[in-house]
């Protein structure tokens, strides 16, 4: 009786545990979910989703500011949560990379690897954000500090495909910030 009442709640304290951790993954939005570029490939490989590169450097005060004060923004959090795979990359990283079937190295005249040269089409500006779609086609680089209201616009402009239909003129006239 005693092992049964034992198994039993060892079956029960398993379980609650079990599901209290599936909780807090599908619903833990106290921050971003910052994958590193190998695990973002394998993630595009399961479920495609929209690829959002902050493009950072050590040295650089505003991609601190942008760190401390926009990625810590619970909507920007929940929305990048849930809209985009996202990725930090230090853009002076001096190994080699390999992203999306080609090789990316540390380039001594850019002061830069290759692959932030690339994604940010050689305008070497920090932070800057890349909103890519699913297939890593097209990144669309944003140079510059993007505080909520800013980055709440362009993420939406990317992340619900507006710019599919609408040009960014249009979009940027009529857009209505909720964040705050």
């Amino acid at each position: 009786m005693k092992r049964l009442l034992l198994l039993a709640i060892l079956f029960i304290s398993a379980t609650g545990v079990t599901m209290a951790g599936d909780k807090d993954k599908k619903e833990d939005n106290s921050e971003i979910h910052w994958l590193t570029l190998d695990e973002l490939q394998v993630k595009m490989k399961e479920q495609p989703r929209k690829v959002y590169i902050d493009i950072y450097t050590d040295w650089c005060g505003w991609c601190k500011v942008m760190e401390k004060k926009t990625f810590t923004n619970p909507s920007v959090i929940k929305y990048f949560n849930n809209n985009f795979y996202a990725v930090r990359l230090n853009a002076e990283r001096k190994d080699t990379i390999m992203f999306a079937g080609k090789m990316y190295y540390y380039d001594a005249n850019a002061k830069a690897n290759t692959l932030a040269v690339e994604l940010m089409r050689g305008s070497m500006s920090f932070p800057t954000s890349i909103f890519m779609q699913e297939d890593f086609q097209n990144p669309q680089p944003v140079p510059g500090y993007l505080e909520v209201g800013n980055i709440e616009k362009i993420s939406k402009y990317f992340g619900d495909n507006t710019f599919k239909h609408i040009s960014w003129p249009e979009y940027d006239k009529s857009f209505k910030p909720s964040w705050q």
